[in-house]
């Protein structure tokens, strides 16, 4: 087994769904078989819509494990990486602070980058380097109401075990996931535009999977969504979902008025101004073709 870098962005011609699945060309065969089992991360490149866009931020921002690879049905010279456990870092990692690469591979001896190796979309990475980049991009210090709230909110420690042991464990997941899409949505709620922090700083705000994780669904902010804990409690009896172009959809099967009244009058959801960050429609069509109460 290796670690890996896997190169993606939004407007990658691939057929990826970064979360579960990455399609690659025969090139990286050997590379990414040589990982299956371990973990990876991906890197967004500089490039992410054409060969004249800059727009990328040329960073690590997520980790993931491969358990197969598959040849692709339909292009005999190309396969697909089939991934679980995808999380986001809590904040991008760049590809280099000051003189210091993170990744030594992409560093020419003379100090200056490689541009060869930028443009391989797979690298496999020593596992001390690896283990860096996730040790920076998930070391968001705790917020005062996280310390302060321990047996509601577990904060992960970070220090005490290796960080890659503890990515794979539900609980961990948990505090990342919940963090990450609060974050997402500034702590306001996507139905009701309600911003609810208690006293001690703590958000009331919740965060929903939008396909459940019972039903295998990841840990993304594309997958969730911020609730308050009535709309939370709608969502998943499936008397709340939500059209690909964000509309609050409503089941005819009733919603108290009381209940109805809180939610936004036009209709819509509160999401975020990252396009990278809104629900993903792959996940929206789950939750209203298995959850939603037509």
């Amino acid at each position: 087994m290796a670690n890996a870098i896997f190169t993606a962005s939004e407007s990658s011609a691939y057929d990826d769904l970064i979360e579960v699945r990455y399609h690659f060309p025969r090139t990286y065969l050997r590379q990414i078989e040589a990982a299956v089992g371990d973990w990876i991360i991906y890197y967004e490149p500089r490039r992410t819509a054409g060969p004249n866009s800059a727009t990328g931020r040329q960073a690590y921002f997520a980790i993931a494990q491969v358990m197969s690879v598959t040849q692709d049905p339909e292009r005999a010279d190309h396969y697909y990486a089939h991934l679980q456990n995808f999380l986001e870092f809590d904040r991008p990692v760049p590809f280099r602070e000051g003189a210091k690469y993170y990744e030594s591979l992409l560093q020419k001896e003379d100090g200056s980058s490689n541009r060869g190796a930028f443009g391989r979309s797979v690298r496999l990475i020593p596992p001390d380097e690896f283990a860096s980049i996730v040790q920076i991009g998930m070391s968001v210090a705790p917020e005062p109401w996280e310390l302060a709230d321990r047996v509601a909110e577990p904060v992960p420690e970070y220090i005490i075990h290796p960080l890659v042991e503890q990515v794979g464990l539900r609980k961990f997941r948990d505090v990342a996931f919940r963090r990450h899409v609060r974050s997402a949505y500034a702590n306001t709620c996507a139905v009701t535009g309600l911003r609810l922090i208690n006293g001690g700083g703590r958000p009331e705000v919740q965060a929903a999977h939008i396909r459940s994780v019972e039903a295998d669904g990841p840990d993304t902010v594309r997958n969730g969504i911020a609730l308050t804990g009535t709309a939370h409690w709608l969502f998943d009896r499936g008397l709340l979902s939500f059209a690909d172009d964000y509309t609050i959809l409503l089941s005819p099967h009733g919603i108290p008025d009381a209940l109805d009244k809180l939610i936004l009058p036009d209709r819509k959801l509160r999401i975020p101004i990252n396009p990278e960050l809104r629900p993903h429609a792959t996940y929206l069509a789950w939750h209203r073709d298995h959850c939603f109460k037509h």
